[in-house]
C-alpha cells in the first residue's frame, strides 16, 4: 500500500542520514532542539553534551534561514551572534553555548536563523604511519548539526494555512500548503483519509517546516494497488505540528 511504501522511503531516508554520521552516532546530545528570541529575551542558550569516550572539538556558523520555492537558502549574517565559535567537550561533559540577537526584531515578520555546529576532525596521530592515517581520515565521519533560531516579532506571531491537492499528470497526488502567515510551522506528520473512512488512505512522517510567507509541496506516487481518489473528494487532514494538533478537509482540484 502507499501508506507502507511512504514509511519504507522515510525509513530510507533515515538510514542514509544515520550513515553518513555513523563515526558519531549517539554521542552528542542538544537541549532543547530550537531556541526563541524576542525583544524581551534577546540572549537563549542551548547545551551540547559529549556522551562519548572521546573529547570533541566543535565549531558553530550563523546563518540566515530564508526558503524559496521549497527549498531552503541560506546566507552568512552579522545579525545573530553564537558564543563561544570553537569549543571543545571532554568525554561525559557539556558546554553551554548562548545565542544572541543583535538587531531589533522585525515589527511585522518572525526571523529565522540557523546555527551550524561542525565537528573539527582530530589531530593526525603521530604512532600512526602516513597510510594507515591517510585511510583512517578518509573513513571518518564528521558531526553536523543544524539548530533553528527564531527572533518573535512585535505583534503576534502565527502562521496562516492552507492546504490543497491536486492530482499530477502521471497519476500521483500532490499536496501543498501555503503558509500566509507572520510565523514559521514545522509538520511533523499529516494523514489523509476520506470522509467516510476510520482507516487513513495514506499517512506521510516528515519534520519539514514552512517558513512565513512560504509554500511547500509533498508528491504522494501513483500506486495502482491504492489509487488517488478523483478531482471533486474530499479528504480529511490530520497533521501533527510544533503548533498543535490541525485538522482539515481538502478537495482534490480538477
Amino acid at each position: 500500500m502507499l501508506t507502507r511504501a511512504l514509511k519504507q522511503a522515510a525509513c530510507g531516508l533515515f538510514f542514509f542520514v544515520i550513515c553518513a554520521g555513523i563515526a558519531n552516532a549517539g554521542t552528542i546530545g542538544v537541549s532543547p532542539v530550537r531556541v526563541t528570541l524576542s525583544d524581551s529575551q534577546k540572549i537563549g542558550s542551548f547545551s551540547v553534551r559529549n556522551e562519548g569516550t572521546e573529547p570533541i572539538t566543535m565549531q558553530m556558523e550563523v546563518l540566515n534561514w530564508s526558503q524559496r520555492e521549497g527549498k531552503a537558502v541560506f546566507a552568512a549574517t552579522r545579525e545573530l551572534l553564537a558564543n563561544p565559535p570553537i569549543f571543545t567537550i571532554p568525554a561525559g561533559n557539556s558546554q553551554l553555548v548562548r545565542v544572541g540577537l543583535r538587531r531589533a526584531p522585525d515589527a511585522q515578520r518572525e526571523l529565522s536563523y540557523r546555527v551550524i555546529l561542525e565537528e573539527l576532525p582530530p589531530p593526525p596521530d603521530p604512532d600512526s604511519s602516513g597510510s594507515d592515517s591517510d585511510s583512517d581520515s578518509g573513513a571518518r565521519m564528521t558531526l553536523r548539526i543544524s539548530l533553528p533560531v527564531f527572533v518573535l516579532p512585535e505583534i503576534e506571531a502565527k502562521p496562516v494555512l492552507l492546504w490543497q491537492a491536486v492530482r499530477t499528470s502521471q497519476g500521483a497526488l500532490k499536496i501543498s500548503l501555503s503558509n500566509s502567515g507572520n510565523a514559521h510551522i514545522q509538520i511533523k506528520n499529516f494523514k489523509l483519509s476520506l470522509l467516510d473512512s476510520v482507516q487513513p488512505w495514506v499517512t506521510l512522517q516528515t519534520a519539514d517546516y514552512v517558513l512565513a510567507g512560504q509554500s511547500r509541496d509533498w508528491i504522494l506516487p501513483a500506486n495502482p494497488e491504492n489509487p488517488a481518489p478523483p478531482p471533486g473528494v474530499s479528504l480529511k487532514l490530520f497533521a501533527q505540528t510544533d503548533a498543535g494538533d490541525i485538522e482539515a478537509e481538502v478537495i482534490i482540484a480538477p
